[in-house]
C-alpha cells in the first residue's frame, strides 16, 4: 500500500514490545504518519506464579512508541483470552487433538477482540507479521507469503475473516528478517537485540504442560508399542503428547514415536525407531474448511501442516461441505488430527485458508 493510499487513513499499530512491530512502527513513521499503538494485555491472572514475561513487554512497547512520539494504550483482553482461545484450546486438548492457540488467537483477539474494543474506530490495524496482501483484477483482497520462508506466518494469520483481512497492514512482510534487526539497532531501538518469543503468543517462561495440567490435571494410561501390543511404560495424560512426537517420552530402547491415541481407553500407541513409516501420511481429510476470501482452492496446491519454512506439493479432492481429501506428493510426517492445515496455491503465494485435519 503506497503512501498516498495511507496518508488518510485512521491506524492502529499492535505493539507486543519485540522488534518486529517496534520496526513496523518505524516504518509509518518514517512516511510521515502518526499511528497510535495499543498492547493487548492477554497474560495469565497470577503473573507472580507464573514468571510471565508481559512486564518487559508492555515497558518495551512504551519505550518505542514514546520514540516516536506517539500514544499507547493497554487494552485488557485477558478476560476474551482466556474465555475464547484458552476454551478452544482445552477442549481440543482433551478430545485428543493438536490445536494451534496462535492462529485462534489472530481471529478471536489480535483482529476480533482488539476491533470490538478499539480496532473499531480505525481504518487499519498494523501487526508485525511477516506476510503480504494483495488485490485482485476483482477487488479481493488474498493474503500473500513473505520472501521470508523461514519467518512467514501467514499459517498463523489463514483461519482470519475476509473483513479483518481488509484492515490488516503488515508493513515489514516484504521483509527479512535480518533486515527488521539491522533497522531496530540502526535506529537505536530499545528491543534492537531482543530474542524472538517462541511457543504460544502469551505463554512467555511458561512451560506448555504446567498450562495444561492447570486446567486437565493428570490422568495416567499405558503407552503401548503398536506393531506389537507390548506395554512399555506409562504417560500421565494423553494430552501431553501429539502425534509426531518424539522428545520427552522418558522411555528406554528409543528413540520412540507417537504414533496414534485410543483417546477413550487413554492409550498412547508409539513405533520404535529414528523414522519409522508409521510416523508418516500421505493422505488425510481435512474439515471445516475456512477460505479467506470466499474463494475455492484449486486442485494442485501447496500445503503447511505446522509452522516449518517448506512449503508441501499435493492435490485436493473435494468431498463438499468444506471438506476435502489431501493427497500430499510425498508423506508427511506426523499428521495429526486437530492441526490446521494450511493451503496455498502452487507456487505457494497466496493463501486461501485452512482446514482441520481430521483422521
Amino acid at each position: 500500500m503506497i503512501l498516498e493510499e495511507l496518508a488518510n487513513k485512521r491506524i492502529a499499530v499492535l505493539l507486543s514490545g519485540g522488534v518486529d512491530s517496534s520496526v513496523v512502527l518505524y516504518e509509518l513513521v518514517q512516511q510521515g504518519l502518526h499511528p497510535d499503538c495499543f498492547y493487548i494485555k492477554i497474560g495469565p491472572e497470577e503473573e507472580e506464579e507464573w514468571d510471565c514475561s508481559s512486564e518487559e513487554d508492555l515497558e518495551m512497547a512504551t519505550a518505542v512508541s514514546h520514540k516516536y512520539g506517539c500514544k499507547l494504550e493497554v487494552i485488557d483482553c485477558h478476560k476474551e483470552y482466556w474465555e475464547q482461545v484458552t476454551k478452544y484450546t482445552m477442549d481440543k486438548v482433551r478430545a485428543g487433538l493438536t490445536p494451534n492457540p496462535d492462529v485462534m488467537c489472530n481471529r478471536l483477539i489480535k483482529f476480533g477482540a482488539f476491533d470490538e474494543k478499539r480496532g473499531k474506530d480505525y481504518d487499519l490495524i498494523a501487526t508485525g507479521h511477516y506476510a503480504q496482501t494483495e488485490i485482485d483484477d476483482e477487488g479481493r483482497k488474498w493474503l500473500t507469503t513473505s520472501p521470508d520462508s523461514v519467518k512467514d506466518q501467514t499459517d498463523f494469520l489463514a483461519q482470519i475473516y475476509d473483513w479483518q483481512l481488509r484492515k490488516a497492514l503488515f508493513p515489514i512482510g516484504h521483509m527479512m528478517k535480518d533486515e527488521v534487526r539491522e533497522i531496530a539497532e540502526r535506529e537505536h531501538l530499545v528491543n534492537a537485540k531482543r530474542k524472538d518469543s517462541q511457543g504460544i503468543c502469551f505463554l512467555g517462561k511458561i512451560n506448555y504442560n504446567d498450562y495444561i495440567r492447570r486446567y486437565l490435571g493428570e490422568q495416567p494410561g499405558n503407552v503401548i508399542e503398536l506393531e506389537t501390543g507390548k506395554k512399555i511404560g506409562q504417560h500421565r495424560g494423553h494430552w501431553f503428547h501429539t502425534i509426531g512426537q518424539r522428545k520427552g517420552m522418558g522411555f528406554g530402547g528409543g528413540p520412540w514415536f507417537v504414533v496414534k491415541k485410543d483417546i477413550v481407553k487413554n492409550i498412547i500407541y508409539v513405533s520404535h525407531g529414528y523414522d519409522p513409516d508409521t510416523a508418516y501420511k500421505q493422505d488425510f481429510p481435512i474439515i471445516g474448511f475456512h477460505s479467506i476470501n470466499g474463494q475455492v482452492p484449486p486442485a494442485d496446491v501447496t500445503l503447511k501442516i505446522r509452522h516449518t519454512p517448506e512449503f508441501l506439493p499435493a492435490r485436493l479432492e473435494t468431498t463438499g461441505n468444506g471438506q476435502y481429501i489431501v493427497h500430499a506428493a510425498h508423506p508427511i510426517h506426523g499428521v495429526a488430527p486437530g492441526q490446521f492445515c494450511v493451503i496455498y496455491d502452487a507456487d505457494h503465494h497466496r493463501c486461501y485458508g485452512s482446514g482441520e485435519i481430521s483422521i
